[in-house]
């Protein structure tokens, strides 16, 4: 049977062995991975321990048909939470076809631990449409600057993290940026 067992874990930004040691009893990182491609059957006595350990509903773990729309229960306003007049959905969130992601795993300024972000891929001539945005910019050898760009400068881009009293960081020449389009956040009692 295929599961959607890979997907919640890589979006948990766990790793084979986390939730082989999140299981009860434990079990090991070989074992999540033949469940994940098939090697192994996923029973219901696997699928009740993998919801556990993944924090979610068995069912979360089953493929099914993707649903086109979510159904809107309310509308939040100033007299608080009311039921919509009229039928109104909203189209899942669904990555654009330049959608890169961030796993924030340390509470820094406005992100939590645990939020993931999706971000849109840009190219130089559209670095502009970032300007007051965060954002996620290359740097060499395998390096980020992550944060507010604050100012173009030619070929440089000023990036202020996030932490607070963080110095600006500099970035010459970059060839893409990612801009967050997006922000998941789950959120737990």
């Amino acid at each position: 049977m295929t599961s959607r067992l890979r997907e919640i874990r890589m979006a948990r930004g766990l790793t084979l062995a986390e939730v082989a040691a999140r299981c009860r009893p434990p079990t090991t990182a070989v074992t999540i991975g033949r469940l994940e491609t098939g090697l192994r059957r996923l029973t219901l006595p696997w699928l009740e321990r993998l919801a556990r350990a993944l924090d979610c509903d068995p069912v979360d773990l089953l493929p099914g048909p993707a649903r086109s729309s979510v159904p809107v229960a309310a509308l939040l306003g100033a007299d608080g939470a009311v039921a919509p007049q009229q039928t109104m959905s909203l189209p899942p969130p669904i990555p654009g076809g330049t959608a890169i992601g961030v796993v924030v795993e340390v509470t820094t300024g406005d992100y939590r631990a645990g939020d993931v972000l999706w971000l849109d891929q840009l190219t130089p001539d559209r670095f502009a449409e970032a300007l007051n945005m965060d954002v996620l910019v290359p740097r060499p050898l395998g390096r980020f600057a992550f944060g507010r760009l604050v100012a173009l400068d030619g070929g440089r881009l000023h990036v202020v993290p996030p932490a607070p009293g963080a110095r600006q960081l500099v970035v010459a020449d970059a060839p893409w940026l990612g801009r967050v389009a997006l922000l998941l956040r789950r959120l737990r009692p």
